[in-house]
């Protein structure tokens, strides 16, 4: 028996089939494009995503058949997603427009609506969303008002996890981790807000039945099963918010372990055994959503270049070690990291070049590389890349730490899960323990999972981790380093209000 993970990201998606231990028997993976079809307008194409998300499955099955060691029946799947995009589908079914993504800019004007109609403490205090142009309320506004022959003829508003079980054949429901992040969803009550919607002059009967993550929900529809390659009968659960799945397939089961997930942003999830909702949280704009675990939560802080900074370094920088890499086979980022700088740097970079992420979430504030000499090299410029990152991730602990939730060690995954030098760093700037797993698709893990969980074959969620996730390798933090970074840390901290002037005047330039 196998449970099938969905992961559905900005840029691509993958199809993983796991036994119920958690080892991978089979996967896939298809990239694409972003559509810009204005000037800080982002889409995806939504029939594409379908399209390559069966593709992959397909080509997953076709792999675990002709592995004779371990073709086990898949029995059920779950859909772990990216938060915020939004699809109109009509009654049939069909799209009516592509999904608008998170970072797409056009809803500043109801953003604006929110700011000055019910306020960003009553929002929050109903969504657990800070207020912020990118949630999918915003999104379905903008076009009520500017695409009113769309919306006329829209039946229902769907994120990707709803959207693809409607493809795959079923009524669909949305997991409530991600219905928070509509920012219409009450988080405490656990339904669509009738405040939000009726603010936003939305009705209800355009979204769909919000649901726990590991609800079966039904079956594949069998003309889809026989067109991929599964088996009639594969039952469809809620899976959750990616960040959600990911900390669960991380093993994220207490308040004292937090989740790392280094991609093209950084971002930590802590799991908290309320809703927290309060001023602390609201001033950091760190989001409270619910977990995939029931009556739990999350709470979310992120800096937007992580990966995206270290990519934006290679790109720039690092013309020689493309071309090593292209001629010996080898991982460019192991390069980078084989010739980088051994010891702390005193050089900063504020990592703001797609504006900031929590806790000030300035979109209008710039990158900054300060402290350069005539010593700086590119060995000093690349460590200073992820000792940076490394401060902004202890900014956010720090401030997450104050509210009494202690954090006595994080869980590391995604593609900066796969630098040691990286997580030695983090490991000495954060002061704490930082371990990787076995398996790195800690989101597909966490869909799969819940899968599982919906069919029965675990009987909780904390055994499901018990028998799935496993502990690879722990990096722990050298105190002679820890002291090193406590200095440049102080530093750090005041480069953002020192520099936050200059910065939006820079931004103005542009506009």
């Amino acid at each position: 028996m196998s449970f099938l993970g969905i992961d559905i990201g900005t840029t691509g998606c993958k199809a993983v089939i796991f036994n119920k231990t958690g080892d991978i028997l089979a996967e896939e993976y298809a990239e694409h494009s972003l559509i810009h079809p204005k000037p800080g307008w982002v889409e995806l194409d939504p029939n594409l995503i379908f399209f390559n998300i069966k593709n992959i499955v397909k080509k997953a099955l076709q792999k675990l058949s002709n592995n004779k060691l371990n073709n086990d029946k898949v029995k059920a799947l779950a859909i772990s997603c990216q938060g915020e995009a939004v699809i109109p589908v009509n009654k049939e079914g069909n799209t009516l427009y592509n999904a608008i993504v998170t970072f797409d800019s056009r809803t500043q004007e109801q953003y604006e609506f929110w700011k000055k109609g019910l306020g960003g403490k009553i929002v929050f205090e109903i969504t657990g969303m800070p207020i912020n142009p990118m949630y999918s309320i915003n999104k379905i506004m903008w076009l009520k008002k500017y695409r009113k022959d769309i919306f006329k003829e829209t039946a229902k508003f769907l994120c990707f996890e709803d959207f693809i079980q409607m493809k795959l054949g079923v009524t669909p429901k949305i997991s409530y981790s991600l219905a928070a992040r509509t920012s219409a969803f009450d988080i405490v009550r656990k339904e669509w807000s009738k405040e939000i919607l009726a603010e936003a002059n939305i009705s209800i009967d355009l979204l769909s039945t919000p649901a726990p993550s590991a609800e079966p929900i039904g079956e594949i529809n069998s003309a889809i099963a026989e067109e991929v390659g599964l088996p009639e009968g594969v039952v469809i659960a809620t899976g959750g918010h990616d960040q959600a799945c990911g900390a669960f397939g991380a093993g994220i089961i207490n308040e004292s372990v937090a989740m790392n997930a280094a991609g093209t942003s950084d971002v930590i999830t802590v799991m908290l055994n309320k809703p927290y909702i309060n001023e602390t949280m609201l001033k950091n704009n760190y989001p409270c959503a619910p977990y995939v675990i029931p009556d739990k939560y999350t709470a979310l802080t992120f800096n937007l270049t992580g990966g995206l900074l270290l990519k934006w370094f290679r790109d720039n920088f690092c013309y020689e070690e493309i071309q090593l890499a292209q001629k010996e086979g080898k991982n460019v980022y192991k390069i980078i990291d084989g010739k980088m700088y051994d010891k702390p740097v005193d050089v900063f970079i504020l990592p703001h070049f797609v504006g900031s992420g929590t806790p000030t979430l300035d979109a209008n504030s710039k990158g900054i590389i300060i402290g350069l000499d005539i010593e700086t090299n590119k060995s000093k410029l690349s460590r200073a890349v992820l000792e940076s990152n490394a401060y902004d991730l202890k900014l956010n602990l720090e401030k997450i730490e104050s509210m009494g939730i202690k954090i006595n060690n994080l869980i590391a995954i995604g593609g900066g899960a796969k630098s040691p030098v990286w997580l030695q760093i983090k490991a000495n700037v954060l002061n704490k323990p930082i371990k990787i797993l076995k398996n790195s698709e800690a989101a597909s893990l966490g869909a799969a999972l819940l899968a599982g969980i919906s069919i029965g074959e675990y009987r909780n969620f904390v055994e499901a981790v018990e028998y799935a996730v496993k502990p690879e390798n722990e990096f722990v933090p050298h105190l002679d380093m820890v002291n090193e970074y406590e200095k440049r840390y102080d530093i750090y901290k005041s480069i953002y209000s020192t520099n936050k002037y200059l910065l939006h005047k820079i931004s103005r330039l542009s506009t």
